[in-house]
């Protein structure tokens, strides 16, 4: 029997960015960029400045030519918004950052695209904490939020049953035996961290937590619960308002879980990712997730958070392009859309938003070897998310470019009319 080959479109960035215009031409540029990853060259590396920039150090996933290296955190564009993307091998034709009169510029086959610019260093990387633990290995920063990756493993794994396109396990060993990264971190040294962090007035707009599943507890998932609480009031001592700018993904936790979580602690929005909006491909791509939860019980507590967190701060990800991914992919990029916004709009009309993040195939990973979805399928993506959003009059502004970066769908968030 012949291979079944997804259908893609196969237009390049110019051309996607013609027959688009409504979209801005930064953000496909963006998507493209997380799509195909970068290389960075000798000559841009040899502007990076760890005194001035953030250096690659506490993701919680690795990068696409599996390496832990001194290279840029990541990108700015000259519109303010991130490019979260990936170091890639060259023989995958990324973009190229090279040096253009003394600037960091993108380069696509040896045209000059865009000036970059390297994320800066926030004051508190240069400094330990007090049991001797450089505070970049507790808390890193995107350019306006404070990232904390408390947990760097991921218990889904403990039967082998861990998501398809994860590799959370290889880099936490890779962070913990490179770098001296914390596998598990204390409350109390999170917010002392956060505390120091705070000392730069004005440069950070929010707290974003995310870890591994923990199954664990009285009830699966307390465990997990219980650590985001501890966390969470510690961060809390910081601030004098009850609540204070705050995203947790977490796994769909029960209504129980989600109302103490709510009612413990300062955290403002909630977002657990389903991943990839088909069940079927969910059961086949989150094996953990379906064993312990279920597609449909885990659409049910997205909904049920929004009883709690409110409409507009409830969100779930998606891993976009894996629903393409072969053999049991979608046959068409036409086929994936739709049946992704429809998912996607029953959740949108009970007060939940999805985002995507542009599927990196990485190393380690069951899904490594596959070939990602297209530019024009991403964007169009993009336009339909956004416009679910619109639709039923669901912000997004706690996960948009200046609270996250990742999403480019949510980056047109600036555009809605509320």
């Amino acid at each position: 029997m012949a291979k079944m080959i997804p259908k893609r479109s196969n237009l390049t960035f110019q051309e996607v960015a013609d027959k688009y215009p409504e979209i801005p031409r930064l953000l496909i540029l963006k998507t493209d960029v997380q799509r195909r990853g970068v290389h960075y060259t000798g000559q841009a590396l040899s502007v990076l400045d760890p005194q001035l920039h953030s250096i690659t150090g506490t993701h919680i996933f690795g990068a696409r030519d599996g390496k832990i290296d001194s290279r840029p955190e990541s990108l700015l564009l000259r519109d303010g918004t991130s490019i979260i993307t990936t170091p890639t091998p060259l023989d995958q034709h990324p973009y190229i950052v090279d040096l253009l009169d003394g600037r960091p510029f993108l380069f696509d086959q040896g045209e000059p695209l865009e000036e970059v610019d390297y994320w800066p260093r926030p004051d508190f990387y240069a400094k330990t904490t007090a049991s001797g633990v450089p505070m970049k290995n507790i808390v890193s920063s995107r350019p306006q939020r404070l990232n904390i990756f408390p947990y760097r493993y991921c218990t889904f794994w403990n039967n082998g049953k861990g998501c398809t396109f994860c590799d959370i396990v290889c880099q936490m060993k890779k962070g913990k035996n490179e770098l001296g990264i914390p596998p598990r971190l204390e409350a109390t040294e999170v917010a002392e961290v956060v505390e120091e962090a705070l000392k730069e007035p004005g440069r950070f707009s929010a707290v974003f937590l995310t870890s591994g599943s923990i199954t664990a507890g009285s009830q699966p998932f307390d465990d997990e619960v219980d650590y985001y609480i501890e966390i969470l009031q510690e961060v809390g001592k910081l601030f004098t308002p009850p609540k204070y700018p705050s995203q947790l993904i977490g796994t769909a936790f029960t209504k129980a879980q989600l109302e103490r979580l709510y009612g413990q602690t300062g955290l403002m929005s909630y977002t657990a990712d389903i991943e990839v909006l088909n069940e079927e491909l969910f059961n086949l791509n989150c094996p953990g997730k379906a064993e312990w939860i279920g597609y449909k019980e885990w659409k049910k507590r997205l909904v049920d958070a929004v009883e709690i967190f409110g409409r507009g701060r409830v969100n779930t990800g998606i891993v976009a392009g894996i629903e393409l991914a072969e053999p049991h992919g979608f046959k068409s990029e036409d086929e994936a859309l739709a049946r992704v916004l429809e998912e996607a709009e029953e959740l949108a009309g009970q007060g939940v938003s999805t985002v995507f993040i542009v599927w990196s195939p990485r190393p380690g990973t069951v899904l490594g070897v596959q070939k990602n979805a297209s530019l024009e399928y991403f964007i169009r993506l993009a336009a339909g998310l956004h416009g679910l959003r619109e639709k039923y009059k669901l912000p997004i502004t706690f996960d948009d470019y200046r609270h996250c970066g990742n999403h480019p769908d949510s980056d047109l968030s600036r555009l809605l009319p509320f």
